[in-house]
């Protein structure tokens, strides 16, 4: 296994460096939109594109990658990522910055689907597992980092932006480098979200709700910050322990999953989660360690609906429809994350800061109330015919879906059997 991440380490720098930077320009264009003394309510429609162009990225970039390949598709792409966090500060206009970010999100989609086939052609059915885990850990602390160097410069000029680009840029030198064989991406399935929410409706609302609260808090997060008066060193902490607790968190709740009835599970997430975002509300910044804490703590529960959802859905689909139902989850959970800055940039606007997390508390509940009700109308399924627990990210491609060890139809490509013979020679 050590080899074989090894093997992929020109991928997973050039994680490190793209997502790192991703996740440091989300932060930097809220605080500056604030710094600007714009409303939240534009705010939240200029940082909602991002999420626009994300969903689009997922659903026809796989058309770009197939004209004119992995490697060219994976530059054009970074470099546009890139050019747009040089742009930003050139013009602050609402219009400009919201088409940028329709572009940004498109590109980093683009470039995600690169890496995750790359991750996903290297992968047998003995190591998948070990893999899933291994992107997945990367990105979080990737992300984690990102929001820390918020505090190497002035938001209010230039320099911050171009941090960014350089990072950006620099994720494309690994892979530009590498020797690796571009895999082939075959475009994802999906079933329609009313037939899967026919078939799993408790599965497709935890999904749209993460989308809501996540794509909400990582929009406008340190819009609150800034508003409740949060100076750069505390906006950062506060961010990255957001992240940092869905990690953490979410073995512990994969546990939880394996033992008890999951639609169980979900709904004491959810009524946990709105607890902590109410907390916020009610008390405000009046402790900024009380506020980390209780940030961590929604943010942390709240990621975790996500694969709670896929656990729940796919404990009801055979496994021959595992990746569809997954690719429609991630659409659900895309879907979300377009209504969540928008709803709670208003909210805001209408009951100050604390409208961000009263707003979160409001939603959780409503999805308390429907898994409450599915649980008394409809047949749980048994916890010894459950599939095992699988913590799945959501900010991500459907292409990773594919790694999910759940999936019976994962076939080994070719280039992995090279790869493992060269590894056996080295040995």
């Amino acid at each position: 296994m050590t080899r074989m991440v090894a093997s992929l380490s020109a991928l997973i720098l050039s994680i490190i460096l793209l997502v790192s930077g991703n996740a440091f320009l989300m932060t930097l264009l809220g605080i500056r939109l604030s710094i600007e003394a714009i409303s939240p309510d534009i705010i939240g429609w200029i940082l909602v594109c991002y999420s626009i162009g994300f969903v689009l990225g997922t659903l026809y970039v796989h058309r770009i990658i197939g004209r004119v390949g992995h490697i060219r598709a994976f530059a054009v792409l970074a470099a546009i990522a890139a050019v747009t966090s040089l742009l930003y500060p050139m013009a602050i206009s609402e219009i400009f910055w919201a088409a940028l970010r329709v572009l940004s999100g498109f590109s980093i989609a683009g470039v995600l689907v690169v890496i995750e086939s790359w991750f996903s052609s290297r992968a047998t059915n003995a190591n998948r597992g070990a893999l899933f885990a291994v992107y997945q850990i990367v990105f979080y602390l990737s992300a984690a980092g990102g929001q820390l160097i918020v505090n190497i410069g002035d938001p209010a000029n230039f320099m911050p932006f171009s941090i960014a680009a350089i990072l950006l840029t620099l994720a494309l030198v690994p892979l530009a480098m590498t020797r690796m064989e571009a895999p082939v991406i075959e475009q994802v399935q999906r079933i329609s979200i009313f037939t899967l929410a026919r078939e799993s409706f408790t599965g497709v609302a935890g999904a749209l709700v993460c989308g809501i609260m996540i794509g909400g808090f990582y929009a406008l997060g340190p819009v609150y910050a800034t508003l409740v008066g949060l100076d750069l060193a505390r906006t950062s902490t506060f961010m990255a322990s957001a992240i940092v607790a869905a990690m953490i968190l979410a073995w512990p709740l994969g546990r939880l999953c394996d033992r008890f009835e999951r639609r169980r599970v979900m709904f004491w997430v959810a009524v946990f989660a709105a607890s902590a975002a109410g907390g916020i509300g009610v008390l405000g910044a009046s402790n900024p360690w009380l506020l980390t804490l209780l940030v961590g703590l929604f943010t942390g529960l709240s990621a975790t609906l996500y694969p709670i959802a896929v656990a729940i859905t796919n404990d009801r689909m055979e496994s021959t429809r595992i990746v569809a139902a997954s690719a429609t989850l991630l659409l659900s959970y895309g879907v979300g994350s377009v209504i969540g800055p928008v709803a709670m940039a208003e909210l805001i606007n209408l009951l100050g800061p604390k409208g961000l997390f009263l707003g979160n508390a409001g939603f959780l509940l409503v999805l308390a109330v429907i898994t409450s009700y599915r649980i008394s109308h409809t047949e749980d399924v048994a916890v010894k015919d459950q599939e095992h627990f699988v913590p799945a990210m959501p900010e991500t491609s459907p292409v990773l879906t594919e790694l999910d060890p759940r999936n019976s139809e994962f076939h080994q490509s070719p280039e992995v059997d090279e790869m493992q013979d060269e590894l056996r020679q080295a040995g």
